[in-house]
């Protein structure tokens, strides 16, 4: 697949460029010809960059958060194509949240703490929105950012004698790789429209 890859000198893109090679695509600088765009770039720069993807009709990959969802869905609605956008493409991260999820039907007293580095623009992050959604409504989420990490997130429970934490690190942006590659295999099936979660997919 020829894939359109912005932000590819980014933190994720720089890790994702080579794995993509690696896999078998061929990474292009435009959208002349382009099977697939994937975007990790800065939220205010999705919209515009969906817009383009989409008017030359190639679909889009989204794995930069804190962007206008409602404008980016209209925008597919307007063009008829597929755009996919995940809150995190960690396959343990999506674990993470279906099992917070069980675990909220149980114990609904729960607190998210995500944690990222210090140069990650949105607070909260997707996936402790994504995570919080999912939870009995009024969950609080804490956010910290501090230079070492990559992102990590827990929620704990609790309960009268007991609590429950179900977390995940990422230790590397490698994590991402296998979701952004199951995104590209399946973006083309995908409906018009904005698909949101890489849960979707599994």
């Amino acid at each position: 697949m020829r894939v359109l890859l912005l932000g590819r000198n980014g933190k994720v893109g720089s890790v994702l460029g080579p794995a993509l090679e690696d896999a078998g695509h061929e990474l292009v600088e435009s959208t002349d010809g382009a099977d697939a765009a994937v975007d990790f770039t800065r939220p205010e720069a999705v919209e515009e960059n969906v817009r383009l993807a989409l008017g030359a009709g190639v679909p889009v990959v989204i794995g930069t958060t804190g962007f206008d969802q409602e404008r980016v869905a209209e925008l597919a609605r307007e063009h008829e194509q597929p755009v996919f956008c995940a809150p995190n493409f960690a396959v343990g991260a999506v674990l993470m949240m279906r099992f917070a999820a069980e675990a909220g039907k149980l114990m609904p007293h729960a607190e998210i703490v995500e944690l990222h580095h210090e140069q990650k623009l949105d607070a909260p992050s997707g996936t402790a929105k994504a995570t919080a959604a999912v939870l009995p409504e009024g969950t609080p989420i804490h956010s910290v950012r501090l230079p070492g990490l990559v992102a990590h997130q827990e929620v704990i429970f609790g309960g009268p004698g007991q609590t429950l934490t179900i977390r995940h690190d990422t230790t590397s942006r490698d994590a991402f790789v296998p979701g952004v590659l199951l995104a590209l295999d399946r973006i083309r099936s995908l409906p018009p429209g904005l698909t949101t979660g890489l849960d979707a997919l599994l």
